[in-house]
């Protein structure tokens, strides 16, 4: 008999259809009839997070304070798991020269093992399997998807299961030259006795997400929600905080 598993879900940012994401991970996290999912808008609720076996973030220019950080870190230190996915390790700051990330949190970003700084306009790419011994890949072969291809500079040793390339320029962003760039897609950051998964794929925008800009978006961006593997991805990420895979394979309960 399956016992309960307690998880917390941070959903909130700018720029994204939250409410989308939001309602798309809590029906992936039905699927888990044992796993009892409460849902907030930061990450203030440390109480909470302390009960939980593990952590799912889907955020956009949300940060921890320097305190949750540290309530974060030990959480994972401690056997928690974090899945992370998308925008959970950006900044942004919108300037005159562009949308700047500043180097304002290294303890998060250090943490996470990754910062965002750029990404060129929505386009396909190749997502290429680095890593085919890997529970969360196995079986996996290289696909493209239309989506954010998150270009990040790399804080602390991870090890990176999926992967993209880029060699080119991203004029919307105050860092705006990545030669011969590789984005890490999908990988695993140990800490202690847990582990953060982050997943950068998942871009998705509705028509009222960008009202500082606009306030009607014209063309609803579903990004990699789009692709049957994305979910695979993500059904695969979840029953890896559930504690069910190590990376040497699944775990039969």
């Amino acid at each position: 008999m399956s016992q309960r598993i307690d998880a917390h879900f941070v959903a909130a940012g700018k720029h994204h259809d939250i409410d989308f994401a939001r309602l798309e991970l809590l029906k992936l996290l039905a699927e888990h009839p044992e796993v009892r999912t409460t849902v907030a808008m930061d990450f203030s609720n440390l109480d909470r997070i302390v009960e939980c076996r593990f952590l799912v973030t889907y955020t956009c220019d949300v940060m921890p304070s320097l305190e949750e950080t540290a309530a974060l870190r030990k959480f994972v230190e401690g056997g928690g798991r974090w899945l992370a996915l998308h925008g959970t390790n950006s900044i942004l700051r919108f300037t005159k020269d562009g949308v700047d990330c500043p180097d304002d949190r290294p303890d998060v970003m250090e943490l996470l093992g990754t910062q965002f700084r750029a990404h060129p306009p929505i386009a396909p790419f190749l997502v290429e399997v680095c890593r085919n011994d890997d529970a969360l890949t196995t079986g996996l072969s290289d696909f493209e998807v239309v989506d954010e291809l998150y270009l990040s500079e790399v804080r602390a040793p991870i090890d990176i299961l999926l992967q993209a390339r880029f060699d080119g320029r991203t004029e919307r962003f105050t860092k705006k030259d990545w030669p011969d760039a590789i984005a890490p897609i999908l990988y695993r950051r140990r800490l202690g006795k847990g582990e953060i998964v982050y997943n950068t794929l998942g871009h998705c925008r509705g028509h009222f997400d960008l009202v500082e800009l606009t306030p009607f978006y014209p063309h609803p961006e579903r990004g990699a929600w789009d692709y049957p593997v994305y979910y695979e991805l993500l059904r695969r990420g979840l029953r890896w905080a559930k504690a069910e895979v190590r990376s040497s394979g699944w775990v039969d309960k």
